[in-house]
């Protein structure tokens, strides 16, 4: 979509894709601290793992642009949100929307829900015309189950 806007577009994962796809897609490839370094809006899409977790955390963030943008719709642990706090508020980074929080449900306290340079949403980036009809059937019939006293399967129990 951003090359729609005439934007360079670069990506990061831990699998290279080929010169041929890389073209295809017109994309760049780049290392982390590259990415950092170089774009202008820096959207997470990684999973939580031992590599992730504290990723984006205040070293990272003062690597970035002080006018870059952080998105998080990945997971809550990869960005140390303490960090990123400090980042919006010292004006290290411009601003930031996260779906995702380390801790769900959120506390009140937590300070990127005070910030005016950051946009939260609760953990629904997910939705797409295609999956929020289907989710919403299966979500509302779990909440029938619980009405009628009834178990919900341990498939849809979502644990931390």
């Amino acid at each position: 979509m951003f090359q729609g806007f005439g934007c360079k577009v670069l990506y990061q994962t831990p699998r290279r894709l080929s010169a041929g796809d890389e073209a295809a897609l017109g994309v760049t490839y780049a290392t982390v601290p590259e990415l950092l370094a170089q774009a202008d809006v820096v959207s997470l899409h990684c999973p939580l793992n031992d590599k992730t977790r504290g990723m984006i955390d205040a070293a990272a963030l003062a690597t970035m642009k002080p006018t870059a943008v952080l998105i998080n719709v990945a997971r809550g642990g990869v960005v140390v949100e303490a960090d990123l706090a400090e980042a919006l508020k010292a004006g290290v980074i411009h601003g930031a929307a996260t779906d995702v929080f380390a801790e769900e449900p959120v506390p009140a306290d937590n300070p990127l829900l005070h910030l005016p340079n950051c946009i939260v949403t609760p953990h629904i980036a997910a939705a797409s015309i295609d999956t929020f009809e289907p989710t919403m059937r299966h979500m509302f019939g779990n909440f029938e189950l619980v009405a009628r006293g009834e178990r919900v399967p341990d498939r849809d129990l979502v644990l931390a």
